[in-house]
């Protein structure tokens, strides 16, 4: 009698397994057919409209050889972009990155010539120019044919993230089970801005993660929180990643011991900053251990840095190369060309905007010609997409803390408002990024937390030049009786993503109309700082007193503090130490602020604090000039050409927000005000700790006798 086969659970699990792949397997080729077959449509349908692009011999073909012809490049083509690509990408890595954004036209062009080429009938054949164009066209409908087939495929989306992830983990020991924390800058965006946003359906992911009116369970926590009086990205990020903005100031500033101007924004200054925080503070910084920055003004003692202004001066090295952001990115010929298509589209949105607001004559409005449009297009689409691709890789590789600053809004903001239409549409971009991170979090090897926060946000209103017909410096030189020009010229706006695009592109970056040694001379400097204006007389090594101005420029004080456009003085005092001045003789010594607030009335709790704690700055201005603030409206006056500025005291530009996952300790007790940049480091510091232990190197004692 024969016997029959005993089926095991085992051969089950394996013929099941066995199916699924085959499922796979048969899904992936049905997908590639079908790309390749739109791709060849596409060249059909190009090579009818493109003069200079052709499909068929001289001699003419029939319909089958075209057909043929265009089947066989589509394939070659899309081959070669798989194969070729990668290893132009790791060539090219020292590239900058909107040269290596650029070069994605002129090197997709080249293979599809040399897909052409490999064809034996040799039928096919295009002028350059024009195979630039059809190997754009022909990656971005490749990218959209396949996204479109997989949208709906779970599983195909999941498989290739795993796969990404494999490919991060290969050169990294397993990752920990305890969760990693995501830490995603939104810079700029005010916490009142963001509540806007929300309630006006332009940022769902919020709204999902806040449970705002959907009656479902919220898995985040919003909290508003004080900046100090430079509310700005250089003093802001440089105290929440390194623990001390200690001696900055304002954005940029003039040191009297070293007659340098220093600039926030620019890399030599960035890193300067970075040391004296670093020395100031006693640690590396939040990121020390198996850390990632990208996007951000300082490294926060990452070893894994992208996109890093305090990084931007040094040789090219393995340090600075920002392979997980760039290759990650870039390696991906349709991924490269999709953000170039949307750099040139937005260029033209920013024309169009831009435009539609002078033809409608909007006021307030600043200028929004020249390179302009460019570098709104880098903020919001190039350093956005390579940033966001860069904390993907992070999570996928399984560190343990990553920082990335967006800085979109803030650059939009300025020149369009903080709560305009074109502003607006920005964050809803962003929130879509978040969306997708959150996604990324779902498949990465260790659970993560998301932190969502801002540095400061902005405040609106026009210009001081626009109101009055002249600058701050102009207002400086009339009080100290010099010549005052005719013409007001313009102020240089400060925003971070103008020297980003110089950095990137390793341009060499100075501050125009501001001399980075001036010359020891009577005359005053003055610099600006969003609403926060800085005057220092240079042949004074040291800080002049109340008592020394006066004596040198009998009417300079007054002039200031009698301006309708100026809020408050802040000067040293031989008597007091320190005093505010304000307009009708209006002179408040720094201890009597609580009792007295005096003109810092308007800017609200806290003001008092953060002006005394500036004053006590080695490199303090002689002379510190806060802005007009209108209480009710909510508006300053820029001293920079900025129709949403941040920089000093008044409205919301002084109230970011921190979002931060209900599984984390709460930042404040009840009733405690979440104040200063240096108090979120710690709070940040905190939740490292609670998911990982202490999160910056203990010196042992040895150490520290030595």
């Amino acid at each position: 009698m024969s016997r029959k086969p005993v089926v095991t659970g085992r051969d089950v699990r394996w013929l099941g397994v066995r199916g699924v792949r085959w499922r796979r397997v048969a899904s992936q080729v049905g997908r590639s057919v079908a790309v390749w077959a739109v791709c060849t449509v596409t060249l059909l349908v190009l090579a009818g409209i493109l003069p200079d692009f052709r499909l068929r011999s001289e001699n003419g073909d029939s319909a089958t050889d075209i057909a043929v012809t265009a089947a066989f490049g589509a394939g070659a083509f899309g081959l070669l972009s798989a194969l070729v690509w990668p290893l132009l990408v790791r060539l090219l890595l020292l590239v900058p990155a909107l040269v290596l954004g650029l070069l994605v036209f002129f090197l997709n062009g080249a293979l599809l010539l040399l897909a052409l080429h490999l064809n034996p009938a040799e039928r096919g054949a295009a002028a350059p120019e024009t195979a630039v164009v059809v190997a754009a066209v022909m990656s971005a409908v490749a990218s959209a044919t396949g996204a479109a087939l997989a949208v709906r495929d779970d599983d195909a989306y999941r498989r290739r993230l795993y796969r990404l992830s494999d490919r991060r983990r290969r050169s990294r020991p397993p990752s920990p089970a305890a969760a990693g924390t995501v830490f995603l800058q939104l810079d700029g965006v005010g916490h009142d801005v963001l509540l806007d946003a929300v309630g006006k359906g332009a940022m769902p992911t919020i709204a999902r993660w806040l449970d705002l009116g959907d009656g479902g369970r919220p898995t985040h926590r919003l909290t508003p929180w004080r900046t100090d009086w430079s509310s700005q990205t250089g003093a802001s990020q440089l105290g929440i990643l390194h623990g001390s903005n200690h001696d900055v100031p304002a954005f940029r500033w003039y040191e009297k011991d070293s007659r340098e101007v220093v600039v926030c924004n620019r890399p030599t200054s960035a890193a300067e900053l970075q040391r004296r925080a670093v020395e100031h503070a006693g640690h590396g910084g939040l990121l020390t251990l198996d850390g990632a920055s990208r996007g951000n003004l300082f490294s926060g003692g990452a070893d894994e840095q992208a996109l890093v202004l305090s990084i931007a001066t040094r040789r090219r090295s393995r340090e600075n190369r920002s392979r997980a952001g760039y290759f990650a990115y870039f390696s991906d010929p349709a991924n490269a060309v999709r953000t170039a298509l949307s750099f040139v589209a937005e260029v033209g949105r920013e024309i169009g905007q831009s435009t539609r607001a002078r033809l409608r004559k909007q006021r307030p409005r600043v200028s929004r010609a020249g390179l302009y449009p460019f570098v709104r297009a880098f903020a919001t689409v190039v350093e956005r997409d390579v940033v966001v691709a860069s904390v993907m890789g992070d999570m996928l590789a399984g560190r343990t803390a990553v920082y990335a600053d967006l800085v979109a809004y803030d650059e939009v903001a300025h020149h369009s408002g903080p709560a305009s239409r074109d502003a607006r549409k920005v964050l809803e971009r962003l929130d879509r990024s978040l969306a997708l991170i959150e996604n990324v979090a779902e498949h990465a090897p260790r659970p993560y937390r998301i932190v969502v926060l801002s540095d400061h946000g902005q405040s609106p209103g026009e210009t001081f030049r626009s109101r009055y017909g002249l600058t701050l410096g102009d207002l400086v030189r009339a009080g100290c009786g010099l010549h005052v020009p005719r013409r007001a010229e313009r102020t240089r706006s400060g925003a971070e993503a103008r020297v980003a695009v110089r950095a990137a592109l390793r341009i060499p970056v100075e501050e125009g109309g501001e001399r980075h040694r001036p010359e020891r001379r009577p005359e005053p400097i003055v610099l600006a700082s969003g609403n926060l204006g800085l005057v220092s007389f240079p042949d004074v090594t040291h800080r002049m007193s109340k008592e020394e101005i006066d004596a040198r420029h009998p009417a300079l004080l007054t002039t200031l503090a009698n301006h309708p456009g100026v809020g408050f003085l802040l000067v040293r005092s031989e008597r007091h130490g320190g005093v505010v001045l304000g307009a009708y003789g209006a002179e408040i010594p720094l201890a009597d602020l609580d009792d007295d607030p005096g003109p810092l009335a308007p800017f609200g709790p806290g003001a008092a604090d953060v002006v005394r704690r500036t004053h006590l700055f080695p490199h303090t201005a002689d002379i510190m000039v806060n802005s007009f603030h209108d209480p009710a409206d909510g508006e300053v006056l820029a001293f920079e050409e900025q129709i949403g500025s941040h920089g000093g005291l008044g409205g919301a530009q002084g109230k970011p927000f921190l979002l931060s996952p209900l599984a984390l300790s709460a930042p404040v007790d009840g009733g405690t005000e979440l104040a200063g940049a240096e108090h979120v480091h710690q709070v940040l510091r905190r939740w490292l700790r609670e998911s990982n232990g202490p999160q910056v190197p203990l010196e042992s004692s040895e150490e520290r006798a030595a």
